[in-house]
């Protein structure tokens, strides 16, 4: 055993050598904090099941910006809550809806901050489905209109680029015809390229009051126990005009992010859901786990399985993580 020539910890020895040899590195410029806007005035009220997060309106929402831009962060992704809800979500591309307000706000405002939107129907629907209905059924070809109208008026808005959730076949194409038949052919698209019906985004669906009125979203979000179709399901949305990719949720599908990483050789994004933060702080606030640490290691995680982008509640706390050295 004296003539070992290959040890391993010889590279672990402090944080110097750790640092060095470090195979995934953090950095502030790959973090965007999810944000949601309220319509209303002097809103900043606490979300009950997202233990730190917070609804803002229009008017409250620079505050919030302000942090973001404190910390470090260099892009927020805006969700909005309407005051009125109708079956065809006509909110969500209202000229003054929450989301228009609350962009021209930090356009005006925070011009260095870099804005993305979430673009689905759900916040906006009486029924609380992502999509139009004929019947009891979504209707997949008559929501692209919808959607593609409500991702224009985004970026007339002031949007840098926008992020359909929905998972209608062939809205990354109807958002994309749109923009650049309205001169936007500049403005990116980051498509929910892969999205599974997942129980982990239940503290989401109370914060944005968006839960489906009557059956589930499995009739067009994707079953988890596949994997190839997210190769599938990415590659359409490639060939459609996507910029960058996103499978969501983060932690539960690392292994899908990594071959849609491979098998594309695009940008992509991972969406730490409202369900993986809420697991990490219950079990903070519980005494049961370091928050710091099990927060920072899973987003190594989520890297290290191919990600080049995270969208994280705790994104302000992990910037300061980095500046702390505990990740990076």
């Amino acid at each position: 055993m004296d003539n070992l020539r290959f040890r391993p910890r010889r590279l672990r020895r402090n944080p110097a050598i750790r640092g060095l040899v470090r195979e995934t590195r953090v950095s502030k410029s790959s973090l965007i904090y999810p944000l949601f806007v309220e319509e209303g005035t002097g809103i900043a009220a606490p979300i009950p099941s997202l233990d730190g997060q917070f609804r803002y309106s229009p008017d409250t929402l620079p505050r919030a910006l302000e942090q973001v831009c404190e910390a470090g962060v260099p892009a927020v992704m805006l969700f909005g809550i309407p005051a009125q809800k109708d079956p065809e979500g006509t909110s969500a591309w209202a000229e003054n809806g929450v989301v228009q307000q609350a962009l021209r706000e930090a356009r005006a405002r925070f011009p260095e901050l870099y804005l993305i939107t979430d673009v689905c129907l759900c916040e906006y629907t009486s029924h609380g489905h992502c999509g139009l209905l004929r019947g009891q059924e979504v209707d997949n070809d008559r929501t692209l209109e919808v959607l593609a109208r409500t991702a224009l008026s985004h970026v007339q808005a002031g949007a840098d680029m926008v992020a359909p959730s929905d998972m209608m076949d062939g809205r990354v194409l109807a958002i994309r015809e749109t923009l650049d038949r309205n001169g936007f052919s500049e403005t990116p698209i980051l498509s929910y390229a892969v999205k599974y019906a997942s129980a982990f985004y239940g503290p989401f669906r109370d914060a944005a009051g968006s839960a489906p009125g009557f059956g589930d979203r499995k009739g067009y979000q994707m079953d988890y126990h596949n994997s190839r179709e997210a190769v599938r399901e990415a590659l359409l949305d490639v060939e459609q005009g996507a910029d960058i990719l996103m499978v969501k949720p983060a932690l539960a599908y690392l292994d899908v992010l990594a071959e849609v990483a491979r098998a594309t050789g695009m940008p992509m994004a991972a969406y730490s859901v409202s369900g993986e933060y809420a697991m990490i702080k219950a079990a903070a606030k519980a005494g049961l786990i370091d928050e710091a640490s099990a927060a920072c290691e899973s987003a190594v995680s989520i890297f290290r399985a191919g990600a080049d982008i995270l969208i994280s509640y705790y994104a302000k706390e992990l910037a300061g993580w980095i500046d702390e050295g505990r990740i990076g």
